[in-house]
């Protein structure tokens, strides 16, 4: 995954977040995933993350993964 892209997808995952009203301990709690990982996943320099999670990811906004992947939005 390219940085550009990886950055993309931190903005998405935090306006998500923000948007529902989660933080990122609950995100993580609700997406199964580390608290420390999420940060690292919405911080300045996000790691490459696997499809398994960011299907979490997805589940956890009750959205579609194709959806969270929608960067234009």
């Amino acid at each position: 995954m390219g940085k550009v892209i990886r950055m993309k997808l931190a903005k998405r995952i935090k306006k998500l977040r923000k948007k529902y009203g989660y933080t990122q301990e609950r995100l993580s709690q609700l997406a199964d995933i580390d608290y420390k990982y999420l940060q690292r996943i919405e911080g300045k320099n996000p790691p490459n993350i696997k499809i398994d999670t960011l299907e979490k990811l997805a589940k956890a906004f009750n959205i579609s993964l194709s959806k969270l992947l929608d960067f234009e939005k």
